[in-house]
């Protein structure tokens, strides 16, 4: 398979895994992100917000990125990276193991999903936002943002099978958001208290 025809077939799998996950979770919605361009010769990437009701309680962008000659840090032709942000509960945030559970959200997910990934790497951050000035009369909030890049497994000249990783990253969105697990035996956290975003 010719490296266009290659890349052309991930991106479809990808497409797919975004609509197996709208039939499942109608929380998530999906839209088309503009890919980087510096990061690999071929990219594609979309973004996506989780919601209670009309509110959007969770943000993340997955991006799909190739190159048929590798890079360094990578195990293979293809790398993700996946963003996932969401408000959290002051408590929750203080938790010192918060950073190790939002990890596992997205490696747990992974291991249940995907068909296989390598060489996994990311940051988890705590985000407290307080305000000054003319804004200092706005509540404090708290956040997580979850930072996160592996290579997905793929047999040589073969596209690999992606529709398992998105799965595996919105879940981790959910999951960070608050929302009920789909899958049984994943508890989420409570979810904030509901801000519309402006």
């Amino acid at each position: 398979m010719d490296t266009e025809a290659l890349f052309r077939a991930a991106v479809a799998d990808f497409e797919a895994g975004t609509a197996e996950v709208c039939s499942e979770r109608p929380e998530v919605t999906f839209e088309q992100e503009p890919p980087p361009r510096r990061l690999a010769p071929h990219a594609a990437a979309i973004a996506a917000t989780a919601h209670d009701g009309e509110n959007e309680i969770g943000w993340g962008k997955f991006v799909l990125l190739y190159d048929p000659a590798g890079q360094a840090s990578w195990s293979g032709p293809f790398r993700i990276i996946g963003y996932v942000r969401a408000e959290l509960e002051p408590d929750i945030a203080a938790d010192p193991l918060i950073g190790e559970v939002g990890w596992s959200w997205l490696t747990e997910a992974l291991d249940a999903r995907a068909a296989g990934y390598e060489n996994s790497s990311g940051t988890v951050t705590r985000v407290v936002t307080e305000g000054f000035g003319t804004k200092r009369g706005e509540p404090v909030s708290t956040g997580f943002e979850l930072r996160a890049s592996w290579s997905p497994a793929v047999q040589a000249d073969a596209s690999p099978e992606l529709s398992g990783h998105v799965a595996a990253w919105c879940d981790a969105l959910c999951a960070a958001s608050g929302l009920p697990p789909v899958a049984a035996g994943v508890a989420a956290l409570r979810p904030p208290h509901r801000r519309r975003r402006q």
